[in-house]
């Protein structure tokens, strides 16, 4: 059992980064959480995702808050907003990356980790240029819920399973 903090949540009706890289950054003040519901087998309650079969397995993508900071430093950039990235969880304290083919549980929630979740272009105009390149590899994890629970903003346990 490790103590984490989960320090931004996102759940959004509509896909925010569309079309060209470039062309136009939309407003995401709306995307942004105190808590999240979670559903098994369903994904986050409001989420453009949630319920889609073909997301199954990627209704949940967490991200390490320290791959953003490691990346900002990287790129010589100031730190940046962490749901810019777009991810539904970020946490800090946690090895997210290795979270990978792994069933964890995150503030009550079970879910299982999966595949990697790989930047878009978009992140080298709203993180800063070379940010897409940068995150490759620890850009995040998309995961399967297991449980019904609510994810919230603050300290949280994360308990990942012995046996995978």
């Amino acid at each position: 059992m490790t103590g984490v903090e989960i320090v931004a949540l996102m759940a959004s009706r509509e896909h925010r980064y569309g079309g060209r890289p470039g062309e136009v950054v939309p407003e995401q003040e709306d995307d942004r959480r105190d808590e999240l519901v979670v559903r098994a087998g369903f994904g986050i309650v409001g989420d453009r995702y949630a319920g889609r079969p073909a997301h199954r397995d990627a209704a949940v993508t967490v991200l390490a808050v320290e791959s953003l900071e490691a990346l900002a430093a990287d790129l010589g950039a100031p730190s940046f907003d962490p749901l810019l990235a777009r991810r539904n969880v970020v946490v800090r304290g946690a090895d997210v990356e290795a979270l990978r083919g792994r069933t964890f549980t995150l503030g009550g929630v079970t879910l299982l980790g999966g595949r990697a979740a790989h930047p878009c272009r978009w992140m080298d105009v709203v993180l800063a240029p070379g940010a897409h390149r940068g995150l490759r590899g620890r850009g995040g994890v998309r995961c399967r819920p297991l449980s019904d629970g609510v994810l919230r903003l603050g300290p949280a346990e994360l308990v990942v399973d012995p046996a995978g």
